[in-house]
């Protein structure tokens, strides 16, 4: 007998799998409730403190305003913006924090959303705090219905850009993205800043990706000069295809500009090092 499961089924189970996976799967549950939903508030969010803003060169600073700028030519339709690449390690989170922050200082309305929620190096890349000195709590977390959107919703240093983190990594986060809520928190952050921005596990290692790019507006893809194949390439292109998201745009990420070709003894190379055994994606021995 086929077993139908209800929308609160859903969001039971997105629970228990987020609570599961928190801190290496020894969270106690014990005494844990659904926060009530509550609607964004401004006036009720906190603010994030960066420990660290890397320097980045001025020429990479300009090729990222070039890609806000041709953004911007895209139209007003075009809000919701995955930023993904094919595999680990290929630069995507560098390309969407600086590319958010780029918006901002330009005095876009714009949030920054953490959605890596298997592998997120969001938090501690640039070591992110709250000033008001509380527990931080991201997309995880008010997913899950542990924490409200105000509580994971920050300020940042910039008038006119917020932050969402993902502040605890979990194993399986399928069920949260695939429950109605992922999709109407991208929804009401979309009425409420002009770009969303969506940091997305890679396509070529697990579903999650596809199922976010089904309900953004489009996706930039990055790709590691000198590193990724033309064929992974073609097979992400295909799999956004088929999620039904647009594909904006390709970023050569990471170019050496001393080598006379992209691909000239690069095919078809794998990543080892992500593969550690303290990110869920896989052990380095499965990923041979």
């Amino acid at each position: 007998m086929t077993e139908i499961r209800t929308e609160e089924a859903r969001a039971k189970e997105a629970r228990e799998a987020f609570l599961s996976g928190v801190n290496n799967n020894q969270a106690n549950t014990q005494g844990v409730k659904e926060i009530p939903s509550q609607s964004l508030s401004e006036a009720h969010m906190g603010k994030a403190v960066f420990g660290i803003i890397p320097e980045i060169p001025y020429a990479v600073e300009e090729a990222v305003n070039r890609l806000r700028i041709n953004i911007s030519f895209l139209g007003s339709d075009v809000k919701k913006i995955m930023i993904v690449s094919s595999e680990p390690n290929e630069g995507k989170t560098f390309v969407a924090m600086n590319l958010w922050n780029q918006m901002a200082r330009a005095g876009e309305k714009a949030v920054l959303v953490d959605c890596d929620m298997r592998n997120s190096t969001l938090s501690h890349k640039y070591m992110i705090s709250r000033e008001d000195g509380a527990e931080l709590k991201g997309t995880t977390h008010f997913l899950s219905g542990s924490a409200d959107i105000n509580e994971v919703l920050m300020h940042t240093q910039y008038p006119t850009g917020d932050i969402m983190v993902n502040a605890d990594n979990i194993i399986n986060p399928s069920l949260l993205l695939e429950n109605r809520k992922f999709e109407e928190m991208l929804d009401e952050l979309s009425d409420k800043y002009r770009y969303v921005f969506v940091d997305a596990p890679p396509l070529g290692l697990v579903s999650d990706a596809e199922r976010i790019g089904n309900i953004c507006d489009g996706a930039i893809l990055c790709v590691r000069g000198g590193m990724t194949s033309k064929g992974v390439v073609r097979e992400s292109i295909r799999q956004l295809e088929r999620s039904g998201c647009p594909l904006l745009g390709i970023v050569l990420n990471r170019v050496d500009s001393s080598k006379g070709g992209y691909y000239h003894k690069y095919y078809g190379k794998k990543y080892g090092n992500y593969y550690s055994g303290k990110y869920y994606y896989g052990s380095s021995k499965e990923s041979k």
